[in-house]
This record gives structure tokens, C-alpha cells and sequence, in this order.
């Protein structure tokens, strides 16, 4: 094992400890979660008083007084449960003293730039499928699975390929609405379709920001009073989109 020691060069430190809490606010973890383990590994490699500051857009963070205050900005935000939990392995092994700055940068660097979640196609099947059986999951009937799995699916592919050249999550998020509510009507306006209801609320369970509510509300309960209030303006702006983007094919239908 390698000892745990004041490094010479402080922005290699500086560096590792952006580059981790990057990591975790672009894979969905808690503000409190990324200021805490930012906190830790500077502890650990001997600087005890560092200061983070991390926002749902951006990370502001120092080591002390002498050294400089870097920033950077985070544009995009996803769901990698797997990302954190290797983040916070790292982390471990920096507490165990087992990684020196130097293998803890090249470890990181190599998680950030990792792809790790599953193919498009596949996360779009697990979407659809996961719609249909949401039919049974608010009381629909079977006859509906397959009107739910095609508004699910449209809905995933429409919010990604919008996503892809206009990057505002609530047009997003509004037009992906939109086509599950048009599919729903119109299935249920040619017969084939029993429930309309059901298959809108189960085609849009996708898009329903359910992991940002929860962060918010354990970012609330651990004081972090900002990033929890950001979250759930957020969240309300999804909820929002969606609601807007199902009433307005209701009023032209």
C-alpha cells in the first residue's frame, strides 16, 4: 500500500477531486453525496479544510486558502447508478490509501470517459416493455399492453432524436408527451383501444422525473437548501412539459 501524503503538485489533487464530483452530479447522485466524497479525498491525500460548492450545473471547488479556485460547468445529466457506485469504490481505496494522486486521477479519468450504460436500442425495448406493464400496474386491460409499448417506445425515441439536436429537455419532454396522448386517442378513437387514460399515464412514465424528485427531497432533508430547491423546479418543469404536452393534443382532439 502506498501512503497517503501531501502532494506536491496541488492541482493533480484539485484535479482528481473535480473530475470525481463531475463524475457523480452527471450520473444523478445527491449534491450532499458529491460534496461530501469531494471533501473526503482531499482529507484523505492531508488537506482537511477544503471548500466545495456544487450547484445542478456547476461545481465550484478549493483546497485552501493558498491554492486556486477552479470551476466547471455541467451541461448534461443522466441516470448511471453504476458510474457512482464505482466512484465511490475510488473513493474507498483512496481512504484505505491503497491510490496514490497520480492512480487516482488515471482511474478516474478512465471511469469519465467509459461508457457504461446499456445500447440505445436496448434502453428503448426496456422503456417500452416497461410501459406496457405499467397498463397492468394502474388496473388497464391486456388489450392495451401493445398501445402502451408503442406510445413508450415512440415517446423514448422522439424525446432522444430531439434531444440529439435541440437540447432543452422541456421541448423535449413536451413534443414526447405530445405523441404518446396522440397515439393513445388515436387508438382509442379507431376502437382498438379500450382505455385511453391508461395508456397515456402509462406511455409517459418514462419522461416522469421520478430519481430528480427524490434527490431533491433528500437534498432538502440534508440542508442543501439550494441544489434541493433547483431540483424541484426541475422536476415541476418536467411534470409541466408533460401535462402541457397532453392537454394541447387533447384540445385539438
Amino acid at each position: 500500500m502506498s501512503e497517503s501524503v501531501k502532494p506536491a503538485n496541488n492541482d493533480t489533487l484539485t484535479d482528481v477531486v473535480l473530475t470525481a464530483g463531475k463524475i457523480l452530479l452527471e450520473s444523478g447522485a445527491e449534491t450532499y453525496r458529491i460534496e461530501d466524497t469531494m471533501n473526503r479525498i482531499g482529507a484523505n491525500f492531508g488537506y482537511p479544510d477544503t471548500y466545495s460548492f456544487v450547484t445542478s450545473t456547476a461545481i465550484i471547488f478549493t483546497l485552501n486558502d493558498d491554492s486556486n479556485t477552479k470551476l466547471i460547468r455541467i451541461r448534461e445529466r443522466t441516470t448511471d447508478l453504476e458510474k457512482i457506485a464505482l466512484v465511490n469504490n475510488i473513493s474507498r481505496k483512496i481512504a484505505a490509501k491503497s491510490l496514490t494522486v497520480d492512480q487516482a486521477k488515471r482511474e478516474l479519468n478512465m471511469l469519465d470517459r467509459a461508457s457504461l450504460q446499456f445500447s440505445f436500442l436496448l434502453k428503448c425495448f426496456g422503456a417500452a416493455i416497461a410501459c406496457g406493464f405499467f397498463v397492468f400496474m394502474f388496473g388497464g386491460v391486456a388489450s392495451d399492453f401493445i398501445y402502451a409499448v408503442i406510445a413508450g417506445g415512440a415517446a423514448y425515441l422522439t424525446f432522444s432524436y430531439i434531444q440529439q439536436y435541440i437540447q432543452i429537455k422541456f421541448f423535449s419532454e413536451f413534443v414526447s408527451a405530445a405523441v404518446v396522448i396522440s397515439i393513445a386517442t388515436i387508438a382509442t378513437n379507431l376502437g382498438i383501444a379500450i382505455n385511453q387514460n391508461i395508456i397515456t399515464i402509462s406511455g409517459v412514465m418514462p419522461l416522469v422525473p421520478g430519481i430528480v424528485i427524490t434527490n431533491a427531497i433528500r437534498d432538502l432533508m440534508a440542508g442543501e437548501l439550494l441544489a434541493g430547491i433547483s431540483r424541484g423546479v426541475e422536476a415541476a418543469l418536467t411534470s409541466f412539459a408533460i401535462g402541457a404536452g397532453v392537454a394541447i393534443v387533447l384540445l385539438i382532439f
